[in-house]
């Protein structure tokens, strides 16, 4: 990736991890972070990877700020000099997920390991 490319999306990061801080103020949304960025290289689509606390709301939450979509890139638009503001596509990072997967799967492997070595 491109230092402005990287630049950008770091940005944005931040200028949406405040949005969703002080203007997104919903109670149904629980607690929703943004975990990355990704700029296509014409710098006019962005993919938000946004972590939500509670994994039941996930979905919901999606749903919502889908909706707020038009408002969130309107604030964003305030906040950023650019010529163009991307267009914005939500996606749920499930980073954790795989990654408490994979730890299960350890653990259950080295349990697995220290059952053999007391037979």
């Amino acid at each position: 990736m491109s230092f402005r490319l990287d630049k950008v999306s770091s940005l944005i990061k931040e200028e949406l991890s405040l949005i969703f801080l002080h203007k997104v103020q919903d109670s149904n949304l629980g607690l929703v972070t943004v975990t990355n960025v990704k700029m296509s290289p014409d710098l006019r689509h962005s993919k938000i990877y946004l972590s939500v606390y509670d994994k039941e709301k996930r979905e919901d939450a999606l749903k919502k700020v889908n909706d707020l979509k038009g408002m969130i890139r309107s604030e964003l638009a305030s906040r950023v000099k650019m010529r163009f503001v991307p267009e914005l596509h939500f996606f749920i990072d499930d980073t954790l997920d795989y990654v408490e997967k994979m730890e299960g799967i350890f653990k259950q492997i080295h349990e697995n390991d220290n059952e053999k070595d007391n037979q």
